[in-house]
């Protein structure tokens, strides 16, 4: 397959061959938007994650550091070493703050339905109200469904048997 042909790869067969032969060449697009795949995260986790992240990356450039210099008997051994120690407690607690925070993402938009989801509780009062909102304009209303004329006459221009 020549370079031309696949850049016109993704036109149609007919408009590939009408400009191969005018000599044409056909630019190919650098970006190409796709749609995503997945739901993007939310603020708060994304903000976490990326915490996580980067305490995860400086623990393991400090684990390192602490490996090498313990490898050629530096005096910086042992600091490094208990840092290090520390560093992964922290990096610990970063990943456990992403799963919380995600949790309680979880919990307070409704993503979560599990019965005792307190998002589950306010959606429940959100259509117990609009019930009552519906009810109260038709019993305005007079119970009388608007657009209706008469119920049992499903189609007045398809039904010839009646004209």
């Amino acid at each position: 397959m020549s370079t031309q042909e696949r850049g016109s790869a993704g036109a149609p067969v007919g408009t590939a061959r009408a400009d191969a032969a005018d000599g044409a060449r056909i630019p190919r697009q650098l970006w190409v938007e796709e749609p995503a795949r997945k739901r993007r995260m939310p603020d708060a986790v994304r903000t976490a994650a990326v915490r996580a992240v980067l305490i995860m990356s400086l623990t393991i450039i400090q684990a390192m550091v602490a490996f090498l210099s313990t490898l050629t008997g530096s005096w910086l051994a042992f600091p490094m070493v208990l840092s290090s120690v520390a560093s992964t407690v922290v990096a610990t607690w970063a990943v456990l703050d992403v799963w919380v925070t995600r949790q309680v993402w979880n919990q307070r938009h409704g993503v979560v339905s599990e019965p005792s989801s307190t998002a589950r509780q306010m959606r429940r009062q959100r259509r117990r109200a609009q019930r009552a909102a519906r009810a109260a304009e038709r019993d305005e209303a007079g119970g009388r469904i608007r657009g209706r004329r008469n119920a049992g006459d499903h189609s007045r221009t398809g039904d010839l048997s009646r004209a």
